[in-house]
């Protein structure tokens, strides 16, 4: 499978407190009983796939075909798991909004803790900024990013959830990335597809375009900034 997403409708609100509350509830069962019985490298894996995240959500109670199903689990695996990180080994960081533009203090923090080291958290946060890149500006399909959720192990193991949002139409789209499964950060990095629109974006991770992103640099390396500025004003 090659580069991976799932759209769905775009919704407004939050759950309501007694769903959120049993989700939190049986999100932590689950995921301690994968881990317990196999490992939370299998854990991290299945979070990564877009329809195990799917059904994983329809189990806790919400809404199959929700923007909000995104936001609402991955809130619910952090509240979850809270305070037993360290204990299962397996760490969350950033979320929706601005609390996902604070990912790599997350991660910062919990090496500040002991729970993971330095080159480890230094390399995670290098991650978390470069994934949110390649999703923001590799692949242009009009979807800007709102939620930028990143889950690690100790070991550096991680996978990556996020979700952007098309005011156009209203749906929202979600992104997949997996350690494991990331061979180049851009060519097909992301886990698996999962798609019911059809669109025809500007995608420089397609692995089919490597001379043309190689064409790209050789062109960016040798434009002056003011042949830029010019190029802005023909747009104009």
């Amino acid at each position: 499978m090659r580069s991976g997403y799932a759209d769905l409708p775009l919704h407004g609100g939050k759950a309501p407190k007694w769903l959120f509350s049993r989700m939190v509830k049986l999100a932590r069962e689950i995921t301690l009983s994968i881990v317990i019985n196999f490992g939370r490298d299998e854990f991290i894996k299945r979070i990564s796939d877009p329809v195990w995240f799917q059904s994983f959500g329809c189990i806790l109670g919400f809404d199959w075909h929700s923007s909000g199903i995104t936001t609402t689990v991955t809130g619910a695996l952090k509240e979850g798991l809270k305070n037993i990180e360290e204990e299962i080994g397996i760490f969350f960081a950033g979320g929706k909004g601005k609390r996902g533009i604070k990912t790599p203090e997350d991660i910062e923090r919990w090496g500040e803790r002991g729970f993971i080291n330095f080159k480890t958290a230094n390399e995670l946060k290098r991650i978390s900024r470069l994934v949110a890149k390649v999703d923001s500006h590799g692949l242009q399909d009009g979807f800007s990013i709102y939620h930028h959720f990143f889950i690690y192990t100790k070991e550096g193991k991680w996978a990556v959830i996020e979700q952007g949002m098309k005011i156009e139409g209203r749906f929202a789209r979600r992104y997949h990335w997996l350690s494991d499964e990331v061979k180049s950060f851009v060519s097909d990095p992301h886990k698996g597809i999962v798609s019911e629109r059809k669109e025809k974006p500007l995608n420089l991770i397609d692995s089919g375009i490597e001379s043309t992103r190689k064409e790209i640099v050789k062109i960016s390396k040798e434009i002056s900034l003011k042949e830029i500025g010019r190029i802005k004003d023909v747009k104009k």
